[in-house]
């Protein structure tokens, strides 16, 4: 059974009352390879990665920009994110992204909040991405309708530089980003736990995983993305 951790827990998060680990919204209801290993580390205990089968992923649907380290499970889940980002980059510019930008996946560590907890990166369990880039637009593609010729020549689009913007070209690219977040959201077959923009230390990425419990924090204009 996932851990689960109870409302106040989060509550106490936000409001700085002091908590021992992270928070978790709501317990999951398919089970994952993963979830059995525990990510508290007991008082006293020496520091070490569980050993997981990590495989080399360069992306299936989209390409990475460089190769990531992963758990075999995490794979198709990645894979699953590249279609939802291929079908909203030809939404919204009429081509799909050339790479995923990214920050990594297996890292040894432990989470920098809670030192007394396992990071998933530490199981090859979670990818942070940074954002996208776009080539040229294809000879027997179109731009979509009111989109600017502008973008028929290639371009990047960073969380940290896009997310939120209101005007001129950034705005599509914000555009892009958050109906990539809310596709993502809602798709609770794609990931867990979505972090970005708004939650401590997130504002230039977003960090996907597949802890044992779900937690949604991306914000934008002070409202989490997915509330009702």
């Amino acid at each position: 059974m996932p851990r689960v951790v109870p409302r106040m827990f989060f509550l106490a998060l936000l409001f700085g009352l002091g908590t021992s680990g992270p928070p978790a919204h709501a317990e999951t209801e398919e089970p994952y390879a993963l979830d059995s290993i525990p990510r508290e580390l007991q008082k006293g205990e020496p520091f070490g990665c569980p050993e997981v089968d990590l495989v080399d992923y360069k992306g299936k649907v989209v390409r990475l920009s460089a190769r990531a380290l992963v758990f075999k499970d995490f794979a198709p889940h990645l894979t699953r994110f590249e279609e939802v980002a291929r079908d909203v980059g030809v939404e919204v510019y009429g081509r799909p992204p050339t790479r995923v930008v990214h920050l990594g996946g297996f890292v040894c560590r432990r989470m920098t909040a809670y030192p007394n907890w396992l990071s998933e990166h530490a199981l090859g369990n979670a990818l942070d991405v940074s954002g996208f880039d776009f080539g040229p637009l294809p000879k027997d593609a179109a731009l979509p309708e009111g989109l600017p010729k502008a973008f028929r020549t290639g371009f990047e689009v960073r969380v940290d530089r896009h997310w939120g913007k209101k005007q001129g070209h950034a705005a599509v690219h914000a555009r892009f980003l958050r109906t990539l977040a809310e596709r993502l959201v809602a798709r609770k077959d794609v990931f867990r736990v979505l972090l970005g923009p708004g939650y401590p230390a997130h504002d230039n990425h977003f960090h996907f995983d597949m802890s044992p419990f779900r937690m949604v924090e991306i914000y934008e204009d002070g409202k989490r993305i997915g509330a009702p």
